[in-house]
C-alpha cells in the first residue's frame, strides 16, 4: 500500500525514492526515502543549499534520471523504469524545461526558436489541432513585439521569457525551472518570475522552481526546504506575494 496520499488531482508523486551516484569507489546519496505529492496547478518552489538534493528532484520528476530505487509517477505515467527512448518521449510529451541558460539557438530569432520547439511537438502527435502558433506564445510571455528579434538582440529576461514560451510550446503538464532567474538581475528575475506565475494561473499548468533565492519562496503556493538529501521542511503560503512585489 502507498505511504503518500493520492488523489485525482495529484500530478507529481514520489514514493520512497532514492538517487545514488557512483562515483569511482565512492557511493554518494543524492536523495534519500523520499515521498511527495504536488497537484495539479500548484506553483512550488524548492529550498535548498548546493548538495542538498532538490536538482536531483527535479531530474527525477523531469525524465531526466532515473531513481535507484522507489517509484516516480508523473501525471498518471508511472516512468519508474522507463530506458532513455521511452524518458525521451515521456519529457517531449509532459515536461516543459526552463533552466538557468537560456539555451536558445542564436542563429534563429525568438519566434523561430519556438517554432522549433512547436515542430517537435507536433512530430510526435498523433492527432489533434496545432494548437497555439509560436507568435501566439510569446505574446503570452510579452514578447509580442520581439518576434523577429535573434537571442543576441535581446535582454537576459527577454531570452529567459523566450524560453519560457518554448516550455509552453508542448503544453506540458508541468514545468520545471532550475534557477530560472540565477543570471539575472532583480528587475529582470521579476518579469520571468511573473510570466512563470501568469502561466500558472492562467493555464493551470504546475510549475516546480529549484532556487537558492529564499525571498522567492514567498511567491509560490508551496515551499520545500531541502538538506542532505532529504525534504526538511515544508511551508503552504496561504497568500502567495505578487512577483513584482518580492524584494531580493
Amino acid at each position: 500500500m502507498s505511504k503518500v496520499a493520492v488523489t485525482q488531482d495529484s500530478l507529481v508523486v514520489l514514493e520512497d525514492v532514492e538517487k545514488t551516484y557512483h562515483m569511482g569507489e565512492v557511493e554518494v546519496t543524492a536523495l534519500s526515502h523520499t515521498d511527495l505529492v504536488l497537484d495539479r496547478g500548484e506553483f512550488v518552489v524548492i529550498l535548498g543549499p548546493s548538495g542538498s538534493g532538490k536538482t536531483t528532484l527535479l531530474n527525477l520528476i523531469g525524465g531526466i534520471d532515473s531513481p535507484t530505487a522507489g517509484r516516480v509517477v508523473i501525471d498518471g505515467e508511472d516512468i519508474t523504469h522507463y530506458r532513455q527512448r521511452q524518458l525521451t518521449l515521456f519529457r517531449r510529451r509532459t515536461v516543459g524545461f526552463v533552466f538557468q541558460f537560456f539555451n536558445l539557438i542564436p542563429t534563429l530569432t525568438a519566434r523561430e526558436n519556438v517554432d522549433f520547439a512547436l515542430q517537435l511537438t507536433r512530430r510526435g502527435r498523433r492527432r489533434g489541432g496545432e494548437g497555439e502558433s509560436a507568435a501566439e506564445l510569446l505574446a503570452k510571455v510579452g514578447l509580442g513585439e520581439r518576434l523577429e528579434h535573434f537571442p543576441s538582440q535581446l535582454s537576459g529576461g527577454e531570452q529567459q521569457r523566450v524560453a519560457v514560451a518554448r516550455a509552453l510550446a508542448k503544453k506540458p503538464a508541468v514545468i520545471l525551472g532550475d534557477e530560472p532567474t540565477g543570471n539575472l538581475d532583480f528587475r529582470t528575475g521579476k518579469l520571468v518570475l511573473s510570466a512563470m506565475r501568469e502561466v500558472n494561473r492562467l493555464l493551470g499548468t504546475t510549475v516546480v522552481i529549484v532556487t537558492h533565492n529564499q525571498p522567492l519562496a514567498a511567491v509560490a503556493d508551496r515551499v520545500l526546504h531541502f538538506r542532505e538529501g532529504r525534504i526538511a521542511g515544508t511551508q503552504v503560503n496561504a497568500h502567495p506575494v505578487p512577483p513584482e512585489d518580492v524584494e531580493w
